[in-house]
């Protein structure tokens, strides 16, 4: 099967909320998928709905070939899910977490052990396997409860920012972890607000923006959809910010600069390279002092600010999995 989850026109509205808008997405097999958007764009909603956990409103998904309404037994069988907090129990010890899942996929009781043991040192967590969790650290925990859903060999792994607030090393430590599910040929589901992360890992990025796909592609094709080269402006005082994107109007054509007031920076999308020398001749013009001018190729975020028209990391908090069920 060439796309291991393929979504048409989902919709999902609660109350007079709207979190889908009828969304499309396919997710070849043995890949990672990464899908980008601010938070409440709908891409928890879209996990849920594909974990079985939420009916849609609308639309179509399936997994595998297996619709998530009409065949959930079917689903859950063929997915493993981890969100953005580690759902294990923390008086039991790492071991105990992950026996306990496999009793539940009614492995006999020696292949839960063995199972447990393999999987405990696939994620490093041989040497703390018989201590209680709530000794363990957040990255640790993060990786039991990934490792809890690998348990059952599924063939698709949804994960829904699985390492919202780690550390950079346990980050390092869950990106080397995807790789691996990849390179063993599971097709993963990522669900991110970290851009150098869907850089990193993902063949292909979907960015979510008012519960539909805004645009999808690898890296590179949404990169040059861009189209132009991306000019940034620091004031050497911040106040002056806002001055200094009103001068600079028109510079990029029809597009608006874009202004960061808290770090003092102006980022706009101009076609002729010669518009950084207008830009200083503007904010001179105003005594407006500047402390840098830089030209580069567009990045994921020039994409997501393009696309949603806000920085990744400055968005209002969409529920998490874990939330949501709370």
């Amino acid at each position: 099967m060439s796309d291991a989850v393929e979504v048409h026109g989902l919709g999902k509205r609660v109350g007079e909320v709207v979190a889908l808008a009828g969304l499309d997405l396919t997710v070849p097999a043995g890949t990672v998928f990464g899908l980008l958007g601010p938070n409440g764009a709908g891409k928890t909603t879209l996990v849920r709905i594909l974990a079985t956990l939420l009916e849609p409103s609308s639309g179509r998904a399936a997994v595998l070939g297996h619709d998530v309404v009409r065949e959930p037994l079917a689903v859950r069988r063929r997915i493993g899910l981890a969100g953005q907090f580690a759902a294990v129990d923390e008086e039991l010890t790492g071991r105990e977490n992950v026996e306990m899942i496999a009793r539940l996929y009614r492995l006999p009781v020696g292949d839960a052990r063995r199972r447990a043991a393999d999987v405990l040192e696939r994620f490093e967590l041989l040497e703390a396997a018989d201590r209680r969790v709530s000794t363990y650290s957040g990255g640790m925990r993060r990786r039991l409860d990934l490792a809890a859903g690998l348990i059952g060999r599924p063939p698709v792994v949804l994960l829904d920012e699985p390492t919202a607030g780690l550390d950079p090393r346990s980050r390092q430590e869950l990106w080397w972890i995807v790789d691996e599910l990849r390179r063993d040929g599971t097709t993963v589901l990522l669900t991110t607000q970290y851009l150098e992360e869907a850089d990193r890992l993902a063949q292909r990025i979907g960015v979510v923006h008012h519960g539909r796909i805004a645009a999808h592609g690898t890296a590179a094709e949404l990169k040059a959809a861009v189209g132009a080269t991306i000019l940034s402006v620091r004031l050497a005082d911040r106040a002056t910010a806002r001055d200094a994107a009103a001068a600079l109007v028109g510079l990029g054509g029809a597009e608006q600069p874009h202004l960061d007031a808290a770090d003092g920076e102006i980022r706009l999308a101009v076609e002729d390279p010669g518009a950084s020398a207008e830009a200083v001749r503007r904010l001179d013009a105003r005594r407006l002092e500047i402390a840098s001018v830089e030209l580069h190729q567009p990045t994921l975020d020039d994409v997501f600010l393009a696309l949603t028209g806000h920085p990744a990391e400055k968005q209002p908090t969409e529920p998490t999995l874990e939330q949501e069920a709370a």
